[in-house]
């Protein structure tokens, strides 16, 4: 359980970490599982959707950027979202009682993988209270400086979710717009590998390139409570995946 120091400072900046929930060797299985996943996703992955998934930052090889909803198509994710310590965390931060919505599988490969830019999660999901949702991002690597770890826009959780733009070729790639982050500084959140990055679903975030020769492999698991439906998300989720833990 999370103290009330460590809830009082979620509540102010919008973030919290908390190092060391998760083993070596539980996060090593993890990475075993994904690279297995990624390399059969990536086989058959149609070229109409390479520039989605594909990291455009790597020049040598295809590498995978991302996977979504790893809970529904993995069982070694479905039992991580629901050990019990982690569980305990975020029902600590937005109540008892509380599901998966929607995951994703980062990889962040080395020399070169691309950054993310700045956004709110509750503008991608659209839910029907904004309080309801935390992220919880699991780092199976360490998310260093060098290889692109989160940065947080500090107190940006007490302020609205504002209209995200996308560039003219990148639909998909919802943004907070220039004018905006210019006035809100971006605070960098490195996580040693095992520990959990906890974000407000309005606290802007974005996270740099990975230009050192490591991995930044995380795990991002979007909980809500289970009151919280995505209503009216900017992007179309499967309502059906939605996983109840608690």
């Amino acid at each position: 359980m999370l103290s009330e120091s460590d809830k009082a400072l979620y509540r102010h900046l919008g973030h919290l970490t908390v190092p060391r929930v998760f083993t070596a060797n539980e996060t090593a299985a993890i990475v075993a599982d994904i690279e297995a996943w990624g390399a059969e996703f990536l086989a058959e992955l149609p070229t109409e959707q390479r520039a989605w998934y594909i990291d455009g930052g790597v020049k040598a090889r295809d590498v995978l950027r991302k996977l979504d909803n790893p809970h529904h198509h993995r069982a070694a994710v479905r039992r991580l979202a629901a050990t019990p310590a982690l569980v305990s965390l975020v029902e600590s931060l937005i109540g008892p009682g509380v599901s998966v919505y929607f995951s994703q599988i980062f990889f962040k490969p080395p020399e070169g993988g691309g950054p993310k830019p700045a956004h709110q999660d509750n503008f991608y999901f659209g839910p029907t209270d904004t309080e309801g949702v935390v992220t919880a991002w699991i780092a199976l690597d360490d998310s260093t400086l060098e290889n692109g770890c989160l940065y947080f826009g500090e107190g940006t959780n007490l302020g609205p979710v504002y209209a995200h733009e996308a560039p003219p070729q990148e639909p998909f790639n919802l943004q907070l717009p220039a004018a905006i982050l210019e006035r809100q500084p971006m605070v960098p959140a490195p996580v040693m590998r095992g520990g959990v990055s906890f974000h407000h679903g309005n606290t802007f975030h974005q996270s740099g390139p990975n230009h050192s020769p490591r991995w930044r492999r995380a795990c991002a698991l979007h909980f809500v409570s289970n009151r919280v439906e995505f209503a009216n998300p900017a992007l179309p989720y499967d309502h059906a995946l939605k996983m109840r833990v608690s």
